[in-house]
């Protein structure tokens, strides 16, 4: 007696089984902003890498006086900017603020009125990805992002040196010496050794 053997649902006997669609693999971005007094100067710096670990982006850009947690989100915004313009559609974003990954997981209430816009702004421009995630990292993991930062501030706050106006040092000396004078020109009586162009002040008192 022959058993009829039921084919698997969705095809024959032998038909290949459709493979899952590739998941597109993510590019990176670590990110960090700060402050020099907290209020103070600020800044952010993003490092954006690609799928293979390569870096393809590096951004950095002074935003004048605020927070460092403003400048954590300015970070953030700018990577997601980055990451929309260039059609990236993974993103993982990687940041040493703790207070910034947990309320973009929703693990904190963003209570500041300040962050309160930044916060809905990135909020909403992550949930345009097919595949977003943040994750919060150590400092020391974050060095590229955090040594762009400083590079921006550091460019701001070192005087220019184009712009500063040139400055001569300029030496006064008292020099005494007797001249006479003679058609219309005063002669010393001794060889004064100045450099030529020298520029000299004279004061006159008229022996008799």
């Amino acid at each position: 007696m022959l058993r009829r053997t039921v084919p698997p649902a969705g095809g024959g006997l032998f038909a290949d089984t459709p493979p899952e669609p590739k998941r597109k693999a993510a590019h990176q971005a670590n990110i960090d902003g700060g402050s020099r007094g907290n209020p103070g100067p600020s800044a952010y710096g993003v490092v954006i890498r690609d799928a293979r670990g390569e870096i393809v982006a590096k951004l950095k850009k002074f935003i004048g006086q605020s927070t460092n947690n403003v400048a954590e989100y300015f970070a953030l915004i700018a990577a997601l900017d980055y990451a929309q313009t260039h059609e990236i559609r993974a993103l993982r974003v990687e940041s040493d603020s703790e207070l910034l990954v947990k309320q973009m997981r929703g693990q904190y209430k963003v209570k500041s009125a300040e962050l309160r816009p930044l916060f809905e702004r990135a909020k909403k421009m992550s949930q345009t990805f097919d595949s977003f995630r943040i994750d919060h990292v150590y400092r020391e993991q974050n060095g590229d992002a955090d040594a762009l930062v400083n590079q921006a501030l550091d460019e701001v706050e070192r005087p220019s040196l184009s712009a500063a106006p040139e400055k001569t040092a300029q030496k006064e000396a008292t020099i005494r010496c007797f001249a006479r004078y003679k058609d219309g020109w005063l002669q010393p009586a001794a060889p004064l050794n100045l450099p030529d162009g020298a520029e000299v002040e004279i004061m006159l008192r008229l022996r008799r």
